[in-house]
């Protein structure tokens, strides 16, 4: 499904203020896959999470989605990428505070064209899915941060993405709320989402089948 091929990101480059954020990333995931990215602080990974969502371009490589050279797109077809493929939760979970857990997640559709009942009901069902269906109108920002999080699953999965990109989806939860969160990502991945999480949390990392380290843009296979 992804193939990185020599991937690297580099800012100012050929400046005294030369950085390399990636070096020659080699990644590739499979359909159905759930996946773990942990390295420090600065190591790169949420440029590469980035990178494949299609928010930022690679200095130099190959990246491919189902066989499309992602690299060559317009940033008008990778936002269609991200509209209809790709979701990426970031940690600010890109959410409107006032608005309702349920505008929140047809939110998409509204600006896209696309709303309708369909869209409306699906989205209800999702929310009670993840665990939502006693706050679908209750303003986000009267949630916790775990149900926020899952305000933001709720609105990847009613778009019907393949692939999900959480970018330290723990990072801002207690233990407990986190443990949920990855128990509700695991359940998905088994319903055949394709997961890719970017973490520092350890004991997450270790219940994904498949891991990677990022270290100094370097990324080697370790799971």
């Amino acid at each position: 499904m992804i193939q990185l091929s020599g991937v690297e990101k580099v800012y100012n480059p050929r400046k005294p203020t030369e950085v390399y954020a990636l070096r020659d990333v080699n990644l590739e995931i499979s359909s159905g896959d759930f996946v773990a990215i942990t390295g420090p602080s600065g190591s790169g990974k949420s440029t590469l999470l980035h990178i494949l969502a299609g928010l930022d371009t690679a200095t130099s490589g190959k990246y491919f989605f189902r066989g499309r050279d992602v690299s060559a797109m317009s940033d008008g077809e990778k936002c269609q990428l991200r509209n209809k493929k790709i979701a990426i939760i970031l940690q600010s979970f890109g959410l409107i505070g006032t608005e309702s857990a349920l505008n929140n997640v047809v939110l998409p559709h509204i600006i896209g064209g696309t709303y309708n009942r369909k869209i409306d009901q699906k989205a209800r069902q999702v929310l009670e899915q993840v665990g939502l269906g006693s706050a679908i109108k209750k303003p986000v920002n009267q949630l916790s941060g775990g149900q926020r999080q899952r305000v933001a699953i709720a609105r990847a999965l009613t778009m019907n993405v393949e692939v999900l990109l959480a970018d330290e989806p723990t990072g801002a939860l207690d233990q407990q709320n986190a443990e949920s969160l990855v128990r509700l990502l695991t359940e998905l991945n088994q319903n055949g989402l394709t997961v890719v999480i970017v973490t520092h949390n350890m004991a997450i990392a270790e219940k994904c089948p498949i891991a990677y380290a990022l270290n100094d843009g370097r990324l080697s296979r370790t799971r």
